[in-house]
């Protein structure tokens, strides 16, 4: 068994196809012809991977991943855009889609994007809120005292902004984050974000990490996307 599947797409046959093929390949596969069929479906199975067409008549597809940057538990999404509809793509990664495919497509392609994106997302599953303490590589982090700690103890303080975009990067690990999806998650009452400030939070994080620019471990760059934390997070 692969996984869970749910399936967002408002043709029936394209939703009916797909669910067969992935079948074939040992999916467990839901299927949804709008948003409001999809939270539904949500609310009622634990879905893998969300396979989303940003074409949906009413809600359509970037609205759902708006809504689904916003859910802490939400699985990776993979968008299905149109052949050449490039700003929509970027923007669709830019709300927190994992990953894309422009139709027409070959279904085994499809399959493999998916296997590797539950691969990919494994290995930091959902956190409760009330964890206090993670651990990832040599790194512990304690979200009550807002601290880094080293592997011999020693207390790296964070700043508040710091401390925001760290959580949200051990929320979502091994996942793209585009800047405004961070923006939406590390904003504070009364605090301005913008993508300078994002890119200037990462920066400093970086460095307190141990991590740089060019050669990072933890937070890695996706050029034209946003960043993705690249290690297993766990309660510790």
């Amino acid at each position: 068994m692969n996984g869970h599947c749910l399936v967002v797409d408002d043709d029936a046959e394209i939703r009916t196809s797909l669910a067969a093929y992935l079948q074939g390949f040992g999916w467990q596969v839901d299927a949804a012809a709008d948003g409001g069929a999809m939270r539904q479906l949500l609310a009622q199975v634990k879905a893998d991977v969300i396979v989303l067409d940003l074409m949906l008549p009413g809600e359509d597809g970037l609205a759902l991943l708006r809504w689904l940057s916003t859910q802490p538990d939400a699985p990776p999404v993979l968008m299905l855009t149109a052949r050449g509809d490039t700003m929509s793509r970027v923007i669709g990664l830019e709300l927190g889609a994992d990953d894309y495919l422009a139709k027409p497509f070959e279904p085994r392609e499809l399959v493999a994007r998916l296997q590797a994106l539950v691969r990919r997302t494994s290995r930091g599953g959902a956190l409760q809120d009330d964890t206090r303490m993670l651990r990832f590589g040599r790194w512990r982090f304690d979200r009550l005292a807002r601290q880094l700690l080293s592997a011999d103890d020693v207390g790296i303080a964070l700043s508040s902004a710091e401390f925001r975009l760290l959580a949200a990067f051990v929320q979502r690990p091994g996942r793209v984050l585009g800047r405004d999806q961070l923006i939406e998650m590390t904003r504070a009452p009364g605090v301005k974000v913008n993508d300078r400030s994002i890119d200037l939070a990462v920066s400093r994080l970086r460095a307190k990490l141990g991590d740089t620019a060019r050669e990072p471990a933890l937070i890695r760059t996706v050029r034209g996307e946003g960043y993705l934390f690249d290690a297993e997070v766990v309660p510790c």
